[in-house]
């Protein structure tokens, strides 16, 4: 899926704009639009898949993303910007769609920190890719993410052909994690009113997260640039390397730990250290005490971290805790719609140019209050759930 929605941030698009904004915000906006769209239908559309159906929508909603990126080649600049929310708008579909043959298991941490870490190493493979393809190739900035997304075509299909192979939910399954099914409105509805403080603060969590590493993975190429480093395919692809092992283990041994309780406030100060970290080492950038090359890649961990414990931890085990027959696409929708929502605001802020900051300056100040934020919410959250756990002890929810 990266490799047909990310390759385009590689590229620069040098000084071009649309209506005074710089043509490349304009491409990330407007995918963005697309991307945070299909977010607010997923909650119900990703909620509400039936099994059976899962393959032929999966092919389906990549072909179309494709599609358009064919057609943004086509067309001429200025006018195929607009491309990008069709590009956008079906891929943000698929994480919910794939996730949905992994949940409820009792080794999904591990299988989720496998899926998940294509968040850390995916992005800067496809982009560097794009890159090559440009530098050695001479593909055209604009040709460049459709040719992109046909190399990484044979994976696509390989990675389809691998879910079908997945068994469902066993007994032992349903009994640790609880039965995950589809939910109808009512469902939704009686979830989120019985959880509404804790999703509220959960939700604001992961917008800051999701503006924090969207700023960082859509101008990866302009940050290091403007630190100083100019090799940026293999700093694309190799700085992102230490990230992933880091997190995929910390994720993985997850799986370790039976009691869901145990797990799921683990998961919680997770986000607290996380945040505590990211506000550390940005302050100490700041202020020249530590090097460029080793802040960007603290404040990766700290950051992918927790983003991934979003997505294959803490849903999974406040579902098996609470022991709501649901599934983790409702929970991860709502959080993604508002995510992605806020990073789109975020992007119009500084394509205004009322921002007169680097994109360093920008990303330091950005880091400096998103890890703020995070502590704060994360110690709403614990003391939260802390008593919604004591106020429901051996009670079982459907």
């Amino acid at each position: 899926m990266y490799a047909f929605r990310k390759p385009f941030a590689a590229a620069t698009f040098e000084g071009l704009t649309v209506l005074g904004f710089d043509y490349k915000i304009i491409l990330i906006i407007s995918q963005a639009i697309g991307y945070t769209l299909s977010k607010f239908l997923g909650i119900r559309f990703v909620s509400e898949l039936e099994p059976e159906k899962r393959i032929k929508v999966l092919l389906l909603l990549i072909g179309i993303s494709w599609l358009a990126l064919f057609l943004f080649a086509l067309i001429p600049y200025p006018y195929n910007f607009w491309l990008l929310f069709f590009n956008g708008l079906p891929l943000g579909f698929i994480w919910g769609i794939v996730f949905s043959f992994l949940e409820g298991r009792r080794f999904t941490e591990v299988l989720g920190a496998i899926m998940a870490s294509s968040f850390i190493f995916a992005s800067g493979i496809v982009k560097a890719a794009g890159r090559f393809l440009i530098d050695n190739f001479g593909v055209t900035e604009f040709w460049m993410p459709f040719f992109t997304g046909l190399l990484f075509l044979p994976f696509l299909f390989l990675g389809i052909y691998m879910l079908q192979k997945i068994p469902a939910q066993d007994k032992e399954d349903r009994a640790l994690r609880t039965e995950r099914r589809p939910m109808n409105k009512k469902e939704r509805k009686n979830f989120f009113l019985y959880f509404a403080p804790g999703i509220i603060f959960s939700i604001i969590i992961y917008v800051a997260l999701t503006v924090f590493r969207d700023i960082r993975d859509n101008f990866a190429v302009e940050l290091w640039n403007s630190l100083g480093f100019r090799n940026t395919p293999k700093l694309l692809a190799f700085s992102e390397i230490p990230i992933a092992i880091a997190v995929l283990v910390i994720i993985g041994l997850m799986m370790l730990i039976n009691n869901n309780k145990i797990a799921f406030f683990t998961n919680q100060f997770i986000f607290l250290a996380s945040g505590t970290l990211l506000l550390a080492v940005s302050i100490l950038f700041l202020e020249n005490k530590i090097s460029a090359l080793l802040w960007m890649i603290v404040i990766g961990f700290s950051m992918y971290l927790p983003y991934i414990s979003f997505h294959v931890m803490l849903y999974e085990r406040w579902i098996a805790l609470f022991k709501f027959k649901s599934n983790i696409g409702y929970l991860m929708y709502i959080s993604d719609a508002f995510g992605y929502f806020g990073s789109t605001c975020i992007l119009f802020l500084k394509g205004s140019k009322n921002i007169q900051l680097s994109w360093s300056n920008f990303f330091i100040y950005t880091g400096i209050f998103v890890g703020a934020l995070i502590i704060i919410f994360s110690l709403f959250s614990i003391l939260y759930f802390d008593r919604k756990t004591k106020e429901n002890s051996g009670i079982t929810i459907v």
